[in-house]
């Protein structure tokens, strides 16, 4: 382990950088051209069972009950299939009531301090040049209900079993406490009954020139670099809690190590209505990486990728996986939607939206010595109603009423902020 956990300040001369590591790459592989046919096979492959299993159950996403990860009743069959789409839907992670409740809650929250009169537009260009519209994000982070979800008993559950569907052990090194995960704040959405989107075009997030130029992501893909790809495994955790994002002023990044990236639903959703769509392949995180070395790419570029952005997949440049794109089920208020960190992921445009889409974001992001660092930061932030570290700061809920406070946190909510409890 052999990081600082600070973010790592961009190059100036990064596109002479980019030219230098990909003839590094094209040199340490070899046959560049032949491990990104191999990969494009997998890929197929697994893209099309993926369909085939929509076709038949109506969605290539697995889908568990809370009670069954509590009552540790989930089958082997299942715990496989999560491992090979790199995704799950997790019914009644908490009650529908109670979620209903929480999205009430929430919207007396933004009415009683005047949010909308307050908000100043988004404060970042993070999803940069993606062909999409901003979904309707909140960078709201303290409110009640965000902090009892984030805090409560039936989260941890979830995110503690996620968790160990990771390799954390390796070479005498223990990677990350799969059974605590750190409060990593994220914001709300609250999309209308009418609305009219574009969506957000495909992508990954956590990472985008870092995962070719910062030496810990290399070796977090050792594997792929090394014309290894048969033996690569996704879910190893080996380096990733030792990686950095590039500090690029007034954007959004990532701080944290995040297992699963995931949100909870707090309305009722429908098929078709701008869901959540993942190519549901985990290894093709592989193809993303290769692409950028064949011969149609430009030395100093990365198939769209731009500094302090999210990593983009394309039709132009990724034609094999925005073809795998696939649908979460319908769901309830209540249930809660994850993905694995390297997973693809958009959401679908949608004309005149039928219902709300409401949602509050919750990863899984367990205690290492990096997360713990940034709860750290969570921790103060939270202190004083600011946004979080990784977020712009329009720390708008700094003297809002009824903000959740430090005395409500519980022994999870202490844990998680990096605070001993009493």
């Amino acid at each position: 382990m052999e990081n600082n956990f600070t973010t790592t300040s961009l190059p100036e001369d990064y596109k002479d950088n980019i030219g230098k590591m990909k003839r590094a790459l094209r040199e340490q592989i070899g046959d560049v051209e032949g491990l990104f046919k191999q990969v494009c096979q997998k890929i197929e492959q697994e893209i099309a069972a993926a369909k085939a299993d929509e076709a038949r159950d109506g969605t290539a996403w697995p889908v568990v009950e809370w009670t069954d990860i509590k009552e540790g009743k989930i089958a082997h069959s299942t715990l496989s299939k999560i491992k090979r789409r790199g995704c799950v839907v997790v019914r009644k992670t908490f009650p529908r009531d109670k979620a209903l409740e929480w999205d009430q809650s929430m919207l007396e929250y933004l009415d009683k301090n005047d949010f909308d009169t307050a908000y100043k537009g988004p404060g970042d260009n993070f999803f940069g040049s993606l062909e999409a519209s901003r979904p309707e994000i909140y960078p709201i982070y303290w409110s009640h209900a965000q902090m009892e979800a984030r805090q409560s008993d039936r989260m941890a559950t979830v995110q503690s079993y996620l968790n160990r569907l990771w390799k954390f052990e390796s070479g005498g090194v223990k990677w990350f406490d799969p059974d605590t995960s750190i409060n990593y704040p994220d914001r709300i959405r609250r999309r209308l009954p009418g609305t009219t989107s574009k969506g957000l075009g495909a992508h990954t997030d956590s990472g985008a020139l870092e995962r070719w130029l910062l030496p810990a992501y290399q070796k977090v893909f050792r594997k792929i670099f090394t014309n290894q790809f048969d033996s690569y495994d996704p879910w190893d955790a080996a380096w990733r809690p030792d990686v950095n994002e590039y500090d690029v002023d007034n954007t959004t990044k990532c701080s944290a190590f995040r297992t699963f990236q995931g949100w909870t639903a707090l309305s009722d959703m429908i098929v078709g209505q701008g869901l959540l769509h993942v190519v549901p392949v985990p290894e093709a995180i592989a193809y993303i990486l290769l692409r950028p070395l064949l011969k149609d790419v430009p030395e100093d570029e990365l198939c769209g990728v731009a500094p302090g952005r999210v990593l983009p997949i394309s039709e132009k440049w990724h034609p094999h996986l925005i073809q795998g794109l696939s649908s979460i089920p319908a769901l309830e208020a209540g249930d809660s939607v994850w993905w694995h960190c390297d997973v693809i992921h958009s959401v679908a445009p949608v004309e005149n939206q039928q219902g709300w889409g409401n949602v509050m974001y919750i990863p899984a992001a367990p205690l290492c010595d990096k997360n713990l660092a940034y709860a750290h930061k969570v921790a103060q932030a939270f202190r004083e109603g600011r946004s979080p570290a990784d977020f712009p700061r329009e720390d708008y809920e700094a003297h809002w009423d009824n903000r959740f406070t430090e005395k409500e946190l519980n022994k999870n909510g202490r844990r998680s902020l990096g605070i001993e409890s009493d």
